[in-house]
């Protein structure tokens, strides 16, 4: 919601140049990435209050070189810099049910690089999730009409959310297959993994200034940023470092409270909390104006959180319920997978 607001904003840039909408989704990456980067401050925090305890509690990790959150960090700095692109294209409804679609992409790359075994349940999560994308795809067709954005913007759009999807699904691979098994702390792994985003995007900003991008770019040199004309904007209306503080705040709480609760909530309460944060970004955005109503999203974030549910196992204790299923369902353990409990990606946000 921080981002979307940003988006709205419209302000004159440097040299006197006109009013135009503060589109810099590189530079709001970077923001995002310094919010991550906040997290490995609060971790010291930690570890300092804790060894002033007569009996600390927090165990120490085993020996691991940071560069280890170097290629998990590359493609969240990857994904997340396309889905800001997109955001300026797309609905933030769309783009958080869009998302979703990390299931179909992390189920098949588990099988292919971890050799996991996804049950029947969770393929069929997979198909009913592809249902709920092209659902929620011909809502943004329908409502493409009555939003400033033009049919093939909009179209532009999902598909980079998917397209970013599939380089999360690749972040959560790595971070299952390099990172989880040096039981590193979760706070710190956010934190190196922002620290290497935030120095590297941060560094990218100069020769983006210098790329042209033609019509793809939202600032008025064309070119893929220009975080001069951004900051500019920010001079001329304030009220644009407010939202992007919002962005940058809300990212390092949603990771620190994910992080404090994550062992205390069972997978079904993630996905509630996961589908009402769906739910409050559409209500805000229908409130103010952002977007307008469709049937569609409706039957589609059904269709999606179906999908999910399915995928995660959800269905189990319903199926546990049932008489025919009594006693098989005392044997049949709570199947992992890349989604839920501790598998879940470092930082589930971004």
């Amino acid at each position: 919601l921080p981002r979307r607001w940003a988006d709205n904003f419209s302000a004159a840039g440097c040299g006197g140049t006109e009013e135009h909408g503060f589109q810099h989704p590189f530079l709001q990456a970077v923001g995002m990435f310094l919010g991550e980067f906040s997290c490995l401050g609060v971790f010291y925090l930690l570890v300092w209050r804790d060894r002033r305890r007569p009996e600390p509690s927090m165990a120490l990790s085993q020996p691991f070189s940071s560069l280890l959150f170097l290629p998990p960090a590359l493609c969240d700095m990857t994904g997340t810099s396309i889905m800001y692109v997109a955001l300026n294209m797309t609905s933030a409804s769309s783009f958080q049910m869009l998302r979703g679609s990390v299931i179909i992409f992390t189920g098949l790359l588990s099988v292919a690089f971890l050799g996991r075994k996804l049950e029947l349940s969770q393929w069929l999560g997979i198909l009913v999730t592809i249902v709920g994308l092209v659902v929620v795809g011909l809502a943004d067709l329908h409502s493409s009409h009555d939003q400033k954005h033009k049919l093939s913007e909009v179209i532009t759009g999902d598909l980079l959310i998917i397209m970013a999807q599939v380089i999360v699904a690749i972040q959560m691979v790595l971070e299952e297959k390099f990172v989880y098994k040096h039981d590193v702390h979760p706070l710190r792994a956010v934190g190196t993994e922002g620290f290497f985003g935030f120095i590297i995007l941060a560094l990218l900003l100069v020769p983006m200034y210098y790329i042209p991008a033609g019509s793809f770019s939202g600032n008025p040199r064309r070119t893929l940023e220009d975080a001069l004309d951004a900051f500019c904007q920010i001079g001329h209306r304030p009220l644009i470092a407010l939202a992007l503080l919002g962005n940058i705040s809300s990212i390092a709480f949603f990771n620190f409270a994910g992080i404090s609760v994550t062992k205390e909530i069972s997978a079904t309460t993630r996905m509630v909390l996961d589908s009402l944060r769906t739910l409050v970004i559409w209500a805000v955005s229908l409130a103010v104006g952002w977007e307008t109503f469709h049937g569609l999203e409706i039957l589609g974030f059904g269709v999606l959180l179906a999908g999910a549910a399915l995928y995660n196992g959800l269905h189990q204790p319903l199926l546990a319920r049932l008489p025919r299923h009594v006693e098989e369902a005392g044997g049949t353990a709570e199947r992992e997978g890349l989604l839920r409990g501790e598998s879940t990606a470092i930082n589930n946000e971004s």
